[in-house]
């Protein structure tokens, strides 16, 4: 994550990845305002780009040639990624409200989510119709129809509902597609019919006559019946049946028509069309909210109507990120006026196109290339990002370029000057008890005073029988989303009380927060703390206390107590393994090369997503089965890597391990991050105990041999097994959740060697 020297002095939050708000993103990276913290909220980590999508359907994109990495385009940026669903706004106190994690607060809201087909409207259409938009299911569910059909054996129907241009360009691309994939497999291509209806009196009602008549003739080329005037009301399985009674078999139904905007808009009391669609200005404000600016589909242009198409949400990227600008300095935003003719480029699915500008329209191959070229510099501005140091900016505004209020100017210029050491580096009092009023922790009868008491320390009870178990850890946070980043730090302070076999009891908090206007650090901290004791609570963990400072990075981390039987039963260790067991780890590596990637902007977003998410499975169960299963030791991977907590379980057992390279589950992207060499600066101290390898130099080639050193944070539990338990164990943690838990080797026998480790694949 990149670090500002800038206090937090403004929030301008995005909701929604569009074609806007990425132009948006890039131009804010290209020139940040200094101050100024963006948030992105989206519910997909890749975000397609309209023009290109019916070439992946037709199969001459893959998938990320045509979408653009909001992940990688937000780090950067240098903005906050949060991977969420919005479900409504608190205009009163400006907050964005998210579906299980906290509101998000907001200076400046642009809103760019695109449109969605209303299958509502239609009886049956949501249980039997597939909603081109939004894009990541649309996927989901075209890839398991190319499956469907690479399986036929005789007739098949598919309609698309949708006179439109993405409706004639979706069936042609599919007909494309799906005819090319029989062909492969030598089956009939025939089997396939391809139905398109429209309730218009025609196709392509916006186009020229030309183009639609060059369209139809294209489309009964290609044997697609295409069917007028019917207004499809009713969805059944395998029919769909139009008002003026008609009906027509469908296998699959596509729907591109009737599209509306998100439903959690109808109750922010903002305007709307009648399709749900947000009314804006010329400037691209809301009309009730000059704090709330909506582009793209999204938005609905109260001057002249305006198709939704991909140029014209591309088209509004700069001048939205030039009024965001304007506003953010207290300057009034500027016009934005739209042309009245555009050039669109619809593609025939065979790498062929049609162009049509007004009433011009003309056509061929060479149209489709010229396409292809035009998309594809498109899409280099997202993908081909210019290197920049971290925190650098090629240019920036002054910091008080920012319209603050008097009480703001003086918190600010209070942020910015030089800050005190030792108690005076504390976070204050009033900004601390806000934050922490929130958080409710759980309740303990063994928790005698805890953090909502006003007194100087905890206290704690020890139930009869029961000893101690103490752990602590601390780290920077290396991810841009502090709720989330909460969430992974107790998680992985955790780590350690569950591979002991114990019970977790009480934490105490240590955290580190950048400096800033009191309400944006009031804000950090529960972020951050709430994912935090959404995480102890689970473990029924008690945060009891805690201390917050200042410093130059977010950091948060724990000591935490734990209680285990004081006769020592259930206890798991490191030194216990035995000849004979299985070596199983619970969870995938590659985390310390993934996140160093991803501090290059080098990693894919989705990466980084399933990286997060496998961070924040807790080893509280894992470790429970483990124990059920007789496990004789265990520990949890972090920072030495596997093969330094592999060597620090085999030592002190006085046994070897024969380590199975092929069998290692791998976090996606781990391998690629390594194969463009890039480590964790970790990685070096952990390469030295590569003297425990007794054959290191017959792997040393092998593109996986490299994780073996790869630092782990929140990583998963490394334990030996019994041989005649380990399959029931691994089937009792893959059910419970570890999906990607594995043997990755054996305890071969007794040992004193120094290189007590054997690589195998």
């Amino acid at each position: 994550m990149q670090v500002s020297e800038q206090p937090i002095l403004r929030d301008l939050v995005l909701v929604g990845g569009g074609h806007s708000h990425v132009v948006v993103l890039r131009m804010l990276a290209m020139q940040p305002e200094p101050g100024l913290r963006i948030t992105l909220i989206c519910t997909d980590i890749d975000t397609p780009y309209s023009g290109m999508l019916p070439g992946y359907i037709s199969g001459h994109y893959s998938f990320d040639e045509v979408h653009i990495d909001l992940g990688r385009l937000a780090s950067f940026a240098g903005a906050r990624f949060i991977h969420g669903e919005v479900t409504g706004l608190d205009r009163t106190s400006q907050r964005v409200l998210l579906k299980d994690r906290p509101p998000v607060p907001y200076d400046l809201l642009s809103i760019n989510t695109g449109s969605t087909p209303n299958v509502r409207q239609v009886e049956g259409a949501q249980a039997h119709a597939v909603p081109v938009k939004p894009i990541a299911q649309f996927n989901l569910r075209w890839l398991k129809l190319l499956e469907r059909v690479r399986e036929l054996r005789g007739r098949f129907t598919i309609a698309v509902v949708g006179g439109g241009a993405g409706g004639v360009e979706l069936v042609l691309s599919m007909q494309y597609r799906l005819r090319s994939e029989l062909q492969k497999l030598g089956r009939n291509p025939d089997w396939l019919h391809f139905v398109l209806l429209t309730a218009g009196d025609s196709i392509l009602p916006t186009h020229n006559p030309g183009v639609r008549a060059r369209f139809a003739r294209v489309l009964q080329e290609r044997q697609v019946a295409v069917h007028t005037h019917a207004q499809v009301d009713r969805l059944s399985p395998g029919g769909l049946h139009t008002q003026d009674g008609r009906s027509f078999d469908a296998d699959e139904t596509m729907w591109v028509t009737q599209a509306g905007g998100p439903a959690w808009l109808q109750g922010t009391g903002l305007a709307l069309d009648d399709n749900g669609f947000v009314k804006v200005n010329d400037r691209l404000q809301t009309l009730d909210d000059p704090k709330v600016f909506a582009a793209g589909d999204v938005a609905s242009f109260t001057d002249r109507p305006l198709e939704k198409a991909g140029v014209f949400a591309v088209r509004m990227g700069p001048p939205l990120a030039r009024n965001l600008r304007l506003c953010l300095r207290g300057q009034p935003p500027v016009a934005f006026n739209p042309q009245r003719q555009w050039l669109a480029l619809i593609s025939t699915g065979n790498r062929y196109a049609v162009a049509s500008r007004g009433s011009i329209g003309f056509a061929g191959a060479w149209v489709w290339t010229w396409k292809d070229w035009i998309d594809r510099r498109f899409m280099r501005r997202f993908t081909e990002l210019p290197a920049m140091a971290p925190g650098a900016a090629p240019s920036a505004a002054p910091a008080s370029s920012l319209a603050l209020s008097a009480e703001e100017s003086r918190q600010a210029i209070s942020a910015i000057a030089m800050r005190c050491g030792g108690c005076g580096a504390k976070v204050g009092a009033s900004i601390l008890s806000r934050a922490l009023s929130n958080l409710q922790p759980v309740e303990r009868d063994d928790v005698l005073i805890g953090l909502h008491s006003p007194d100087d320390a905890a206290v704690v009870r020890v139930p009869p029988g029961k000893a101690m178990v103490h752990t602590v850890d601390f780290f920077r946070s290396f991810i841009d989303d502090p709720y989330l980043f909460g969430k992974v730090a107790a998680n992985h302070a955790l780590g350690d009380i569950f591979a002991m076999g114990a019970e977790a009891q009480s934490a105490t908090a240590i955290a580190t927060v950048p400096p800033g206007l009191e309400s944006k650090v009031e804000d950090l901290l529960l972020q951050m703390m709430t994912g935090a004791v959404e995480v102890l609570n689970a473990a029924g963990c008690s945060l009891v206390g805690g201390h917050t400072g200042e410093g130059r990075e977010l950091a948060l981390g724990f000591a935490i107590n734990g209680l285990i039987d004081e006769n020592m039963d259930g206890v798991m260790r490191k030194g216990g393994m035995q000849a004979g067991d299985v070596l199983l780890l619970t969870k995938p590596i590659g985390t310390g090369t993934l996140f160093a990637a991803h501090a290059r902007h080098a990693a894919k977003g989705r990466w980084i997503d399933a990286a997060l998410t496998s961070m924040v499975v807790s080893n509280q169960v894992g470790a429970r089965i483990l124990r059920e299963h007789g496990a004789t030791a265990c520990t949890d991977l972090t920072g030495f890597g596997l093969l330094g907590h592999l060597v620090e379980m085999t030592r002190p057992s006085g046994v070897d391990a024969e380590l199975q390279l092929g069998a290692l589950p791998l976090l996606d992207g781990a391998l690629e991050c390594i194969e463009a060499g890039i480590v964790s600066s970790l990685q070096p101290a952990n390469v030295r105990l590569r003297r425990a390898l007794r054959n290191a130099e017959d792997f040393v080639k092998d593109p996986r041999y490299p994780l073996l050193f790869d630092p782990q944070t929140a990583g998963g539990l490394l334990a030996s097994v019994p041989a005649d338990r380990a399959a029931d164990c691994i089937r009792a943690l893959q059910a419970a959740g570890y999906r990607h838990t594995a043997a990755i080797g054996r305890i071969s026998g007794a040992s004193d060697a120094l290189e007590p480790v054997v690589l195998g694949l």
